[in-house]
């Protein structure tokens, strides 16, 4: 594996998950496989649970990780190429990306979209100008349309918890927020459920809210909340703009919050979210802080996620 930005720089999906949940029995089997070895993490956005669970991760591996927030300790970026910098921007991407492609074996990125030019955004700009110009191997922290650690992560624990014979089914559900969010999350969830073929997979939301097809693919499609629970084994709830009417809220109806009642034809499904979450809002207190949240064990499990891709690029990345 040369970098981590999606499902098609996975050989197998079901083999990368094999080796973190390896990985989770002994964290340090392969500690010395990133020795002299440095990983940087660039930030042009907030993060917690990546962050964290990435530095630990490649410090299981015996690596050196430098955290670097360019949004607030970093000249501004220029992404463009070709133009004349005489505006607000001191470096341009060229220049950084190169350099510190010098100083790390391995670039970690994280960007979020602006959710007002689709068409940028989806050409995942930000993090291609990183891949053309670090000459190093470039992990995703959370780009515009993706977050493959996150549905690694949750691909993890789908397959940890569940020991039937048959296919689990798995909805994904558009719960309501106050303001507008990236679809990112959502059709990096839909991507991984489609790549692994192992679940029954539903996408549930009100009309407006259809993901890229190129990501939903091969997802059921339903408009019916109540209907698309019913018999779930697992439930993944996550707000996201609409993708049409690109970064607009087109419908923000409070019963699409998951509640106990929301979930009584489920077959006792567990209920999964990437967090942050608001509470009362997208998820309601009784099922958040009830037996069948597995949110913290899913948080949990972003260390094995991130152990697994590191560890197969310090293998196979150059």
């Amino acid at each position: 594996m040369k970098q981590f930005i999606s499902t098609e720089d996975v050989p197998g999906v079901p083999r990368l998950v094999d080796i973190a949940l390896d990985y989770k029995k002994n964290p340090h089997k392969d500690k010395g496989l990133g020795e002299n070895k440095t990983l940087g993490m660039i930030f042009l956005n907030p993060s917690l649970r990546t962050r964290l669970s990435t530095q630990v991760a490649a410090r299981n591996l015996g690596m050196e990780v430098v955290v670097f927030n360019i949004d607030k300790e970093g000249w501004q970026l220029e992404m463009n190429d070709g133009v004349v910098m005489n505006g607000n921007t001191s470096e341009h991407v060229r220049e950084a990306a190169a350099v510190m492609g010098q100083y790390f074996d391995i670039m970690a990125i994280r960007t979020f979209p602006g959710l007002k030019d689709k068409q940028e955004d989806y050409s995942e700009k930000y993090i291609n100008q990183f891949i053309k110009y670090a000459g190093v191997p470039v992990v995703s922290l959370e780009s515009a349309t993706l977050h493959p650690l996150q549905s690694l992560t949750d691909v993890i624990t789908i397959k940890e918890r569940w020991t039937a014979p048959r296919k689990p089914k798995v909805v994904m559900t558009w719960a309501p927020h106050v303001k507008a969010l990236p679809q990112a999350v959502p059709n990096s969830f839909a991507q991984w459920m489609n790549a692994w073929g192992e679940v029954d997979f539903t996408i549930t939301h009100p009309e407006g809210y259809e993901l890229d097809p190129k990501f939903s693919g091969s997802a059921k499609i339903e408009y019916n909340q109540e209907k698309a629970l019913e018999g779930a084994d697992f439930v993944y709830v996550k707000n996201w703009s609409s993708y049409q009417d690109y970064g607009k809220i087109i419908n923000s109806d409070p019963a699409w919050m998951v509640t106990n009642e929301r979930l009584k034809n489920t077959n006792d499904a567990k209920i999964m979210h990437c967090l942050p979450v608001r509470r009362n809002v997208v998820i309601a207190d009784e099922v958040l802080d009830g037996p069948n949240s597995i949110v913290i064990p899913e948080a949990g499990n972003r260390v094995w996620a991130a152990q697994a891709v590191l560890s197969e690029i310090l293998k196979n990345g150059k």
